[in-house]
């Protein structure tokens, strides 16, 4: 489904805008066209809403068959708080890459947590809804603020920042500058 806002695609001759269609909702395959990550460490199956270089909502259908529930923890499977963090990280990349037209050759890279906190266990069965805030935002850098929500409650929150780096530098690259 696309949104019938209009949205200026930005091109070298600032006199030749042209107006085209945003699109504020996402399937899995708009996601893989998008995001680097892939099973079992893709954490991001829809996108309901996008309002660009603002805010992103999208889903993770957590299920049994996630390969962390096998030792995490055998008799009571909890979804790791690490990875209800990446999933905030990647929503917030997916919407950060979206602005980014030479995609293909960019990673965008966790640079920093802060004021992470876990409210309520993820289970199997659960749906997370990640909905995730742009704080600050520059050409390379971005802190967003995410949350994630099981059934209308909070199960985890966390600020993160992260940085676009050239897929040939990957993690090794410079430092953030502060945001």
């Amino acid at each position: 489904m696309t949104d019938t806002t209009q949205t200026p695609v930005h091109t070298s001759d600032p006199a030749a805008e042209v107006a085209t269609p945003a699109k504020t909702r996402m399937e899995i395959g708009d996601v893989l066209k998008i995001l680097p990550h892939r099973y079992p460490f893709l954490l991001i199956d829809r996108v309901i809403d996008l309002v660009r270089m603002k805010s992103i909502v999208a889903l993770k259908n957590v299920t049994i068959t996630e390969p962390f529930f096998q030792g995490h923890f055998p008799d009571k499977p909890i979804m790791p708080g690490v990875l209800i963090v990446e999933a905030i990280a990647q929503a917030g990349g997916l919407l950060l890459l979206t602005e980014v037209p030479n995609r293909d050759e960019m990673l965008m890279v966790f640079t920093g947590i802060e004021k992470a906190r876990f409210r309520r266990p993820v289970v199997p069965g659960d749906q997370l809804r990640i909905e995730v805030l742009v704080k600050a935002w520059r050409i390379t850098a971005a802190r967003l603020e995410g949350k994630a929500y099981v059934d209308g409650k909070v199960a985890a929150e966390a600020t993160v920042t992260c940085r676009l780096v050239p897929r040939h530098l990957g993690a090794g690259a410079e430092e953030e500058e502060n945001l």
